[in-house]
Protein backbone atom coordinates (compact mmCIF):
# COMPACT_ATOMS: atom_id res chain seq x y z
CA UNK A 1 0.00 0.00 0.00
CA UNK A 2 1.04 3.44 -0.05
CA UNK A 3 1.12 5.29 3.05
CA UNK A 4 1.77 8.45 4.74
CA UNK A 5 2.93 8.11 8.24
CA UNK A 6 2.76 10.21 10.83
CA UNK A 7 4.61 10.29 13.69
CA UNK A 8 7.62 12.72 15.55
CA UNK A 9 9.45 11.56 18.43
CA UNK A 10 11.91 8.84 18.81
CA UNK A 11 9.64 6.10 20.10
CA UNK A 12 7.61 6.52 16.65
CA UNK A 13 11.45 5.88 14.26
CA UNK A 14 11.32 1.89 15.42
CA UNK A 15 7.62 1.95 13.30
CA UNK A 16 9.01 4.26 10.38
CA UNK A 17 11.78 2.16 9.99
CA UNK A 18 9.87 -1.17 9.79
CA UNK A 19 7.56 -0.10 7.22
CA UNK A 20 10.09 1.16 5.23
CA UNK A 21 12.18 -2.23 5.53
CA UNK A 22 8.83 -4.28 4.96
CA UNK A 23 9.49 -4.40 0.86
CA UNK A 24 5.71 -4.44 0.77
CA UNK A 25 4.63 -0.84 1.88
CA UNK A 26 5.73 2.63 0.26
CA UNK A 27 6.26 5.25 2.23
CA UNK A 28 5.52 8.41 -0.14
CA UNK A 29 5.53 10.66 2.47
CA UNK A 30 6.10 11.24 6.05
CA UNK A 31 4.11 14.15 8.22
CA UNK A 32 5.67 15.21 11.58
CA UNK A 33 5.37 18.12 13.92
CA UNK A 34 7.33 21.50 12.81
CA UNK A 35 10.70 22.13 13.44
CA UNK A 36 11.59 23.06 16.96
CA UNK A 37 14.52 24.78 19.10
CA UNK A 38 15.72 21.81 21.23
CA UNK A 39 18.77 21.61 23.47
CA UNK A 40 20.97 24.30 25.17
CA UNK A 41 21.73 26.25 22.23
CA UNK A 42 18.07 26.40 21.35
CA UNK A 43 18.85 25.36 17.80
CA UNK A 44 16.22 24.47 15.30
CA UNK A 45 16.42 20.90 14.82
CA UNK A 46 13.58 18.22 12.71
CA UNK A 47 11.45 16.11 14.11
CA UNK A 48 13.58 11.88 14.78
CA UNK A 49 10.49 11.23 12.49
CA UNK A 50 11.44 14.03 9.72
CA UNK A 51 15.11 12.80 10.51
CA UNK A 52 14.56 9.67 9.36
CA UNK A 53 12.36 10.68 6.25
CA UNK A 54 14.94 12.79 5.13
CA UNK A 55 17.67 10.25 5.13
CA UNK A 56 15.49 8.26 2.90
CA UNK A 57 14.67 10.77 0.15
CA UNK A 58 10.88 11.35 1.62
CA UNK A 59 8.83 14.06 1.36
CA UNK A 60 8.13 15.79 4.87
CA UNK A 61 5.08 17.52 6.04
CA UNK A 62 4.86 19.77 8.87
CA UNK A 63 1.72 21.44 9.19
CA UNK A 64 0.95 23.74 11.80
CA UNK A 65 -2.15 22.18 12.04
CA UNK A 66 -3.80 18.73 10.39
CA UNK A 67 -6.28 21.05 8.79
CA UNK A 68 -4.54 23.13 7.51
CA UNK A 69 -6.02 23.84 3.58
CA UNK A 70 -2.60 23.42 2.15
CA UNK A 71 -1.97 20.22 4.19
CA UNK A 72 -5.07 18.72 3.30
CA UNK A 73 -4.60 19.36 -0.69
CA UNK A 74 -1.21 18.06 -0.74
CA UNK A 75 -2.57 14.90 1.21
CA UNK A 76 -5.56 14.57 -1.57
CA UNK A 77 -2.99 14.53 -3.90
CA UNK A 78 -0.72 12.06 -2.41
CA UNK A 79 -4.03 10.15 -2.13
CA UNK A 80 -2.45 7.71 0.15
CA UNK A 81 -4.07 3.81 0.87
CA UNK A 82 -3.73 4.60 4.77
CA UNK A 83 -2.31 6.77 7.15
CA UNK A 84 -0.21 4.66 9.91
CA UNK A 85 0.60 6.90 13.40
CA UNK A 86 2.54 6.77 15.76
CA UNK A 87 2.78 9.73 18.44
CA UNK A 88 2.20 12.28 15.63
CA UNK A 89 0.94 14.59 18.83
CA UNK A 90 -1.56 16.52 17.11
CA UNK A 91 -5.14 16.39 16.69
CA UNK A 92 -6.63 14.66 13.17
CA UNK A 93 -10.03 17.00 12.24
CA UNK A 94 -12.51 14.58 10.31
CA UNK A 95 -11.61 16.30 7.17
CA UNK A 96 -7.83 14.84 7.03
CA UNK A 97 -9.25 11.35 8.64
CA UNK A 98 -11.84 11.23 5.36
CA UNK A 99 -8.77 11.16 2.94
CA UNK A 100 -6.95 7.74 3.01
CA UNK A 101 -8.83 5.03 1.46
CA UNK A 102 -7.89 2.67 4.72
CA UNK A 103 -8.03 5.62 7.23
CA UNK A 104 -5.37 6.76 9.86
CA UNK A 105 -4.49 3.67 11.87
CA UNK A 106 -2.66 4.35 14.85
CA UNK A 107 -0.25 2.53 17.43
CA UNK A 108 -1.12 3.41 20.65
CA UNK A 109 1.04 1.84 23.55
CA UNK A 110 -1.61 0.53 25.76
CA UNK A 111 -3.95 -2.67 25.77
CA UNK A 112 -6.93 -0.38 24.63
CA UNK A 113 -9.19 0.89 26.34
CA UNK A 114 -6.78 0.87 29.35
CA UNK A 115 -4.81 4.45 29.64
CA UNK A 116 -5.97 6.22 26.21
CA UNK A 117 -4.39 9.65 26.44
CA UNK A 118 -0.68 11.02 25.41
CA UNK A 119 0.94 9.27 28.38
CA UNK A 120 -0.30 5.38 28.31
CA UNK A 121 3.39 4.17 29.48
CA UNK A 122 3.91 6.72 32.07
CA UNK A 123 0.22 5.96 33.53
CA UNK A 124 0.87 1.75 33.76
CA UNK A 125 4.13 2.12 35.32
CA UNK A 126 2.50 4.58 38.00
CA UNK A 127 -0.73 2.77 38.49
CA UNK A 128 1.85 -0.40 39.16
CA UNK A 129 0.35 -2.60 36.59
CA UNK A 130 1.95 -6.00 35.68
CA UNK A 131 1.17 -6.14 31.72
CA UNK A 132 0.76 -3.69 29.24
CA UNK A 133 1.06 -3.41 25.64
CA UNK A 134 0.60 -2.05 22.51
CA UNK A 135 -2.74 -1.87 19.90
CA UNK A 136 -3.06 -0.89 16.45
CA UNK A 137 -6.73 0.66 15.93
CA UNK A 138 -8.90 3.09 13.68
CA UNK A 139 -8.75 6.79 14.33
CA UNK A 140 -11.99 8.18 14.89
CA UNK A 141 -13.59 11.37 16.51
CA UNK A 142 -13.33 10.16 19.79
CA UNK A 143 -9.96 9.94 21.64
CA UNK A 144 -8.42 6.66 21.26
CA UNK A 145 -11.55 5.02 21.15
CA UNK A 146 -11.39 3.42 17.64
CA UNK A 147 -11.65 -0.30 16.56
CA UNK A 148 -8.85 -2.41 17.45
CA UNK A 149 -7.09 -4.42 15.02
CA UNK A 150 -4.39 -6.19 16.89
CA UNK A 151 -2.31 -6.24 20.35
CA UNK A 152 0.80 -7.63 21.91
CA UNK A 153 1.62 -7.40 25.41
CA UNK A 154 4.87 -6.75 27.42
CA UNK A 155 5.46 -7.56 31.22
CA UNK A 156 6.35 -4.66 33.56
CA UNK A 157 9.37 -5.43 34.83
CA UNK A 158 9.76 -4.47 39.45
CA UNK A 159 12.48 -1.63 38.66
CA UNK A 160 11.00 -0.52 34.63
CA UNK A 161 11.44 3.21 34.21
CA UNK A 162 8.61 4.86 31.36
CA UNK A 163 11.70 5.22 29.06
CA UNK A 164 12.89 1.76 28.69
CA UNK A 165 9.56 0.34 28.63
CA UNK A 166 8.69 2.28 26.18
CA UNK A 167 12.09 1.34 24.00
CA UNK A 168 10.70 -2.16 24.03
CA UNK A 169 7.13 -1.25 22.93
CA UNK A 170 8.37 1.01 20.30
CA UNK A 171 10.37 -1.94 19.03
CA UNK A 172 6.96 -4.91 19.83
CA UNK A 173 4.47 -2.39 18.07
CA UNK A 174 6.72 -1.40 15.24
CA UNK A 175 5.79 -5.15 14.17
CA UNK A 176 2.33 -5.09 14.79
CA UNK A 177 2.08 -1.90 12.96
CA UNK A 178 3.60 -3.51 10.40
CA UNK A 179 1.30 -6.55 10.28
CA UNK A 180 -1.68 -4.58 10.86
CA UNK A 181 -0.63 -2.86 7.53
CA UNK A 182 0.02 -6.23 6.22
CA UNK A 183 -3.81 -7.63 7.09
CA UNK A 184 -5.65 -4.39 5.48
CA UNK A 185 -4.07 -4.69 2.47
CA UNK A 186 -4.95 -7.98 1.81
CA UNK A 187 -8.18 -8.26 3.74
CA UNK A 188 -7.58 -10.29 6.32
CA UNK A 189 -7.93 -8.14 9.05
CA UNK A 190 -10.91 -6.38 10.58
CA UNK A 191 -11.14 -3.95 13.51
CA UNK A 192 -13.22 -5.01 16.62
CA UNK A 193 -14.80 -2.25 18.94
CA UNK A 194 -13.43 -1.52 22.21
CA UNK A 195 -15.29 -3.19 24.81
CA UNK A 196 -17.14 -0.21 27.12
CA UNK A 197 -15.81 -1.16 30.11
CA UNK A 198 -12.17 -0.79 31.70
CA UNK A 199 -11.61 2.58 30.20
CA UNK A 200 -9.21 4.92 31.87
CA UNK A 201 -7.63 7.75 31.10
CA UNK A 202 -3.60 9.03 30.76
CA UNK A 203 -3.46 12.35 30.01
CA UNK A 204 0.05 14.29 29.49
CA UNK A 205 2.39 14.93 32.47
CA UNK A 206 3.37 17.94 33.43
CA UNK A 207 6.58 19.19 35.45
CA UNK A 208 4.50 19.80 38.49
CA UNK A 209 2.95 16.40 38.16
CA UNK A 210 6.33 14.93 38.22
CA UNK A 211 7.32 16.84 41.64
CA UNK A 212 7.69 13.93 44.70
CA UNK A 213 5.60 14.20 47.84
CA UNK A 214 7.47 12.08 50.20
CA UNK A 215 4.64 12.42 51.92
CA UNK A 216 3.08 9.13 50.19
CA UNK A 217 4.36 5.74 50.46
CA UNK A 218 7.60 4.25 49.56
CA UNK A 219 5.86 2.05 47.09
CA UNK A 220 4.03 4.95 45.81
CA UNK A 221 7.32 7.39 45.56
CA UNK A 222 9.47 4.70 43.35
CA UNK A 223 6.24 4.42 41.20
CA UNK A 224 6.12 7.53 40.34
CA UNK A 225 9.93 8.41 40.03
CA UNK A 226 10.09 5.58 37.52
CA UNK A 227 6.24 6.44 35.65
CA UNK A 228 8.55 10.04 35.07
CA UNK A 229 11.90 9.04 34.01
CA UNK A 230 13.32 10.04 31.59
CA UNK A 231 10.64 12.47 31.21
CA UNK A 232 9.58 15.09 32.40
CA UNK A 233 12.18 13.83 35.11
CA UNK A 234 11.31 13.39 38.75
CA UNK A 235 12.17 16.53 41.46
CA UNK A 236 12.29 17.65 44.67
CA UNK A 237 12.85 21.03 46.53
CA UNK A 238 16.12 21.34 48.82
CA UNK A 239 16.93 24.54 50.39
CA UNK A 240 14.63 26.12 47.99
CA UNK A 241 15.92 24.79 44.98
CA UNK A 242 14.74 22.24 42.03
CA UNK A 243 16.79 18.59 42.57
CA UNK A 244 15.97 16.28 39.64
CA UNK A 245 15.79 12.73 41.35
CA UNK A 246 16.76 9.26 39.28
CA UNK A 247 15.37 5.56 40.38
CA UNK A 248 14.84 5.04 43.83
CA UNK A 249 15.41 1.75 45.68
CA UNK A 250 13.99 0.00 48.90
CA UNK A 251 16.55 -0.24 51.51
CA UNK A 252 16.83 -4.30 52.48
CA UNK A 253 15.51 -5.48 55.00
CA UNK A 254 13.68 -2.68 56.44
CA UNK A 255 9.64 -2.73 57.35
CA UNK A 256 9.18 0.06 59.53
CA UNK A 257 9.49 3.68 59.58
CA UNK A 258 12.45 5.34 59.75
CA UNK A 259 12.90 8.88 58.79
CA UNK A 260 10.83 11.37 58.76
CA UNK A 261 8.99 12.14 55.49
CA UNK A 262 11.59 13.90 53.49
CA UNK A 263 14.56 13.93 55.46
CA UNK A 264 17.93 13.01 54.27
CA UNK A 265 19.99 10.64 56.38
CA UNK A 266 22.93 10.34 54.78
CA UNK A 267 24.90 7.39 55.57
CA UNK A 268 28.48 6.68 54.37
CA UNK A 269 27.86 4.78 51.12
CA UNK A 270 24.36 5.99 50.80
CA UNK A 271 21.52 8.35 51.02
CA UNK A 272 18.53 7.72 52.37
CA UNK A 273 14.81 9.57 51.90
CA UNK A 274 11.91 8.95 54.81
CA UNK A 275 8.41 8.57 53.37
CA UNK A 276 5.16 8.12 54.87
CA UNK A 277 6.29 3.93 55.25
CA UNK A 278 9.67 3.15 55.08
CA UNK A 279 12.92 5.02 53.94
CA UNK A 280 14.23 4.61 50.45
CA UNK A 281 17.50 5.45 48.87
CA UNK A 282 18.43 7.65 46.11
CA UNK A 283 20.70 6.65 43.04
CA UNK A 284 21.71 10.18 41.66
CA UNK A 285 20.37 13.55 41.84
CA UNK A 286 21.15 16.91 40.02
CA UNK A 287 21.23 20.05 41.33
CA UNK A 288 20.24 23.48 39.50
CA UNK A 289 23.19 24.35 37.70
CA UNK A 290 25.25 21.23 38.02
CA UNK A 291 25.65 17.43 36.52
CA UNK A 292 24.23 14.54 37.31
CA UNK A 293 26.02 12.85 40.12
CA UNK A 294 25.46 9.61 42.82
CA UNK A 295 23.88 10.93 45.87
CA UNK A 296 26.09 10.20 47.83
CA UNK A 297 28.74 12.45 45.86
CA UNK A 298 25.95 15.13 46.17
CA UNK A 299 25.20 15.13 49.96
CA UNK A 300 29.26 14.97 50.70
CA UNK A 301 29.29 17.78 48.52
CA UNK A 302 26.10 19.47 50.13
CA UNK A 303 27.28 18.85 53.59
CA UNK A 304 23.59 18.01 54.56
CA UNK A 305 22.51 19.00 58.20
CA UNK A 306 20.39 16.40 60.29
CA UNK A 307 16.98 16.98 60.21
CA UNK A 308 17.46 18.74 56.94
CA UNK A 309 14.86 17.20 54.04
CA UNK A 310 13.34 16.96 50.45
CA UNK A 311 10.21 18.98 50.06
Amino acid sequence: MRLVFAGTPAPAVPALRALLESGRHEVVAVVTRPDAQAGRGRQVVRSPVGALADEHGIEVLTPQKAGDPEFLARLAEIAPDACPVVAYGAMLPQSALDIPAHGWVNLHFSLLPAWRGAAPVQAAVRAGDEITGASTFQIVKALDAGPVFGVITEKIEAGDTSGELLDRLAVSGAALLVSTMDGIEDGTLRAVPQPEEGVSYAPKISVEDARISFAAPAIAVDRLVRAVTPEPGAWAEFRGERLKLGPVSFVNGVDEPGPAPGELVVERRRVLVGTATKPVLLSDVQAQGKKRMAATDWARGTRIEQGESLQ
